[in-house]
């Protein structure tokens, strides 16, 4: 056991194969096949891309929430002598997944949409549908796709100006810092809203 849980690519297959296991195990005990949805067809696919885009947003928010709640309001109380430790290891592995994280979270989600088929109707906040569940994941998802963008093209940019990935002189560093610290604090503004729209969305009809 403990080969597993000492490695996290094992620990991560373990968590795979667990969730094979109780599939397996629910659907006998049921005897219902379709208790987990038919293999291969759109409402399975739905359901694979929604767990996908779940996972990928716990990972996503999980690490935004770490930044803002841990990393940045510690930062000050780290002696200066221990602070590398964090701005050359902790920082770039987090900010790696952070940022992928925002990619496979928007990637699936789009997927999702349209197989579900409310992608447009979402995209222009039921414009186009009558559907208020459109409305309220079309929020959702325009709340989000800023946030990806700002993780992108905003955050990551001056995060490594910050970490001194991109060499710049001092005052820029410390510009990029704030701006990268303003933005995601926007992020995480901004992570309450979209979170209310998408949960509430399931609970329209």
């Amino acid at each position: 056991m403990s080969g597993i849980l000492t490695n996290l690519r094992n620990t991560v297959i373990a968590g795979v194969v667990l969730t094979i296991v109780m599939i397996i195990v629910v659907t006998v005990w049921y005897s219902n096949p379709g208790i987990y949805l038919d293999l291969g067809s759109q409402q399975w696919w739905s359901f694979l891309f929604r767990w996908f885009h779940v996972l990928s947003a716990v990972m996503w928010i999980g690490l935004l929430w770490y930044l803002n709640f841990v990393q940045i309001p510690n930062m000050p109380k780290i002696p200066d002598e221990q602070k590398p430790a964090i701005s050359k290891v902790i920082a770039p592995a987090v900010l790696f997944w952070f940022r992928w994280a925002a990619m496979g979270t928007i990637a699936t989600g789009i997927i999702l949409a349209l197989l579900n088929e409310y992608f447009f109707g979402a995209l222009l906040i039921g414009l186009v549908s009558d559907v208020p569940k459109d409305t309220a994941i079309g929020i959702g998802m325009w709340l989000g796709t800023i946030m990806w963008f700002n993780v992108w093209f905003v955050i990551w940019p001056n995060q490594k100006k910050a970490l001194g990935m991109v060499e710049v002189d001092a005052d820029a560093k410390a510009k990029a810092a704030r701006t990268a610290m303003l933005f995601s604090r926007t992020n995480t503004l901004l992570s309450i809203p979209m979170l209310y729209a998408m949960v509430s969305a399931q609970n329209i009809f």
